[in-house]
């Protein structure tokens, strides 16, 4: 039988748009400068509360009640902690979904790469809270006048512990996100975080969720074969999949350095391009 070109056309340009979503998520890998920008779908709020299911016969699956939509894997787990027995407690305590904050970034030193999604579990998401609580920082995420923010990662190996650890220390200095308007202008160009995160409907997942706990005569049969396209395949997942226990023992230093002054009418040109980008007025 011929090849299927246009099938092998089809799936390397699946491939290549995986690869793609892939680089938009970033992960820290020992120390970074990066500066948390506005999310263009929601520029109130740069955070961006998600839940996945972990570990679902070895893959992780967006959680439709991250957007208020009943999820069928979350049923199950709440029918096994209402069963009255303490396994079962447990097993469904393990199938609930687990929430990762995500926030748009630019790299420093890697600006032209355009925007990128960070995302960190509870402990992190707790710190970067603290600190825009803190009146001595505010908000660090505002474009004209926030703050950029170290994030350090160290191995298990590195801390010689059991758990990676990530901490963060945010800058004292009030700056522009960029005053390049290039840098501005890819502010523009960033994705829907939803799009890197195919969402399976209902009844797909009800599917996987009933496949994966009859699993038991050991077949080891082939997946459908469009399974990796998915952000839930086993290359995307990794990127993901990070546990929401990692400790943070650093996570309330403050970096000190010399706070420089800037020019008003520049700062005022600065906030003028983002009040047009985002529609919305800063103070």
């Amino acid at each position: 039988m011929p090849i299927d070109i246009q099938k092998i056309k089809n799936r390397l340009n699946t491939l290549n748009q995986t690869n793609a979503r892939t680089n938009r998520l970033w992960k820290p890998t020992g120390k970074h400068l990066i500066r948390i920008v506005p999310y263009k779908y929601n520029p109130d709020n740069p955070f961006i509360e998600l839940y996945f299911h972990y570990n679902i016969d070895g893959k992780t699956y967006l959680s439709p009640s991250s957007f208020g939509r009943p999820d069928p894997i979350n049923e199950f787990a709440q029918r096994l902690k209402d069963s009255g027995d303490g396994d079962d407690w447990k097993l469904g305590k393990g199938l609930e979904p687990k929430m990762r904050t995500y926030v748009p970034i630019l790299v420093r030193g890697e600006e032209k790469e355009g925007i990128k999604f960070w995302g960190f579990g509870k402990q992190v998401y707790r710190q970067l809270l603290k600190f825009i609580a803190d009146p001595d920082y505010g908000d660090i995420t505002d474009p004209v006048n926030g703050r950029d923010i170290t994030v350090e990662f160290q191995t298990a190996e590195d801390v010689g512990k059991s758990f990676p650890e990530t901490s963060i220390m945010v800058k004292p200095m009030q700056t522009p996100v960029s005053e390049d308007p290039k840098v501005i202008e890819l502010v523009k160009t960033q994705v829907e975080i939803t799009e890197m995160f195919g969402e399976k409907t209902y009844d797909e997942l009800s599917q996987i969720l009933e496949e994966w706990v009859h699993k038991d005569d050991g077949s080891d049969e082939d997946s459908n074969e469009d399974e990796d396209e998915t952000p839930e395949s086993a290359s995307e997942s990794k990127v993901v999949d990070v546990s929401d226990e990692v400790k943070q023992e650093q996570g309330d230093k403050k970096e000190e350095t010399v706070t420089e002054g800037k020019s008003e009418s520049r700062a005022e040109d600065i906030a003028a391009q983002f009040d047009e980008l985002f529609n919305k007025k800063k103070k």
